[in-house]
């Protein structure tokens, strides 16, 4: 998960265990069914923390869940980077993060079903992947390498598409992921302006190794 300074002292460390223990039962609970009606009871248990401490560090259950669904969009983010370092071409980064998505749903399952099952109201958030993908995206079109003008618009597309297929890998895992998601990537590009040709052979180039 996303990590931060270390607290300076033993109370502020085990304050921030705490806090990280209930974010983690959070996303559990987010991972198996999207849910968020269990109670502050259970998500404590599910923590292994004192159900008083629960209001230490939120005021609510929508509190903590949107802080678990920020934390795992963060950690996808971080993990696109370090994936991703080092690629320069915004094509073949917009690609790349569709076919790392497809194989993170078979590394990182809880990340992954969050975003599947929590991730349209965050596609416009202002952490994780959406302001990464508009950064590229503004990248591609400064450079002329993308001939669309609404970088916005073009977010909520890729966003949209990006669930889409996390929903056909999770729900038809008979479904080859690689090749699903390297298709979607070459229509991607092309809506984005890049020729058909160029379009396909960024989205089937070879991809960095997740492990």
């Amino acid at each position: 998960m996303p990590t931060s300074a270390l607290p300076r002292n033993r109370f502020e460390r085990r304050r921030a265990e705490t806090r990280q223990a209930l974010v983690r039962a959070a996303r559990q609970l987010l991972a198996e069914t999207g849910d968020t009606s269990a109670s502050i009871q259970v998500i404590a248990e599910r923590a292994d923390v004192g159900f008083g401490s629960f209001y230490n560090h939120f005021e609510s259950k929508t509190e903590l869940f949107d802080a678990a669904v920020s934390d795992a969009l963060e950690e996808l983010g971080q993990t696109f980077d370090e994936h991703l370092r080092g690629i320069d071409d915004p094509a073949e980064l917009v690609a790349a993060g569709f076919r790392l998505s497809a194989r993170l749903a078979d590394s990182r399952p809880e990340m992954m079903q969050i975003l599947r099952h929590r991730g349209l109201g965050h596609i416009h958030s202002d952490s994780g992947l959406a302001p990464r993908a508009l950064r590229d995206l503004e990248v591609g079109i400064a450079s002329g390498r993308f001939t669309i003008t609404d970088p916005m618009a073009a977010v909520t597309v890729l966003g949209g598409s990006l669930l889409a297929l996390l929903e056909l890998r999770f729900a038809r895992p008979d479904v080859a992921g690689d090749e699903a998601a390297s298709n979607q990537a070459e229509l991607l590009l092309r809506m984005l302006g890049l020729p058909p040709q160029d379009a396909h052979d960024v989205a089937h180039s070879p991809l960095p190794d997740l492990d």
